[in-house]
């Protein structure tokens, strides 16, 4: 098996960045200056289904915006950092509240903020439309960019492999 292989079968705590990961990094700002993102159904999905099966989800983000977090609230994440101008202390704050070690944690993030924690995570992973400096240092690369489903690619392949994917919640939102 390789290496990545390897270690997506023993990942069980995920860290994923918002916007350019779980959404399209595109945002609508309205006359009332409030900026309004959208979010792929599918990565929604697969991120419920990893809480339900016990696997630890955080989100990390420098966005702060209240929709997000009733959305991610609302799929059962309960570690939601927004407003992190530096991601590395909630990353930190996540690693001891989860008691995980970085070798057992996917990170996976989009931009130049994300790089510090991209460099220290076990399994560094990005969406396919991240730029050259962040996939020159990510063991996995999503098949799709940024909120078109890139967060559920790596869900299921690790569930998948661990064997949790198909179960009796599978079929149920």
């Amino acid at each position: 098996m390789s290496e990545l292989l390897e270690k997506l079968k023993n990942i069980r705590t995920f860290i994923f960045d918002i916007d350019g990961v779980l959404t399209s990094g595109n945002v609508l700002v309205t006359e009332e200056g409030h900026m309004l993102r959208t979010v792929n159904i599918k990565d929604g999905y697969a991120l419920q289904h990893a809480v339900k099966q016990g696997y630890k989800i955080a989100i990390i983000s420098g966005g702060n915006s209240e929709g997000m977090l009733h959305r991610f609230r609302g799929l059962g994440i309960t570690e939601i950092y927004l407003g992190q101008k530096n991601k590395v202390h909630a990353f930190e704050k996540v690693l001891s509240d989860f008691r995980v070690s970085e070798s057992e944690v996917a990170y996976m993030g989009d931009d130049m903020p994300d790089y510090p924690i991209l460099r220290r995570a076990g399994l560094p992973c990005c969406p396919a439309d991240a730029p050259d400096d962040i996939r020159e240092i990510c063991t996995w690369i999503a098949p799709v960019a940024g909120g078109l489903g890139c967060a559920r690619a790596l869900l299921e392949q690790a569930m998948k492999l661990q064997g949790t994917w198909w179960n009796a919640d599978t079929h149920n939102w």
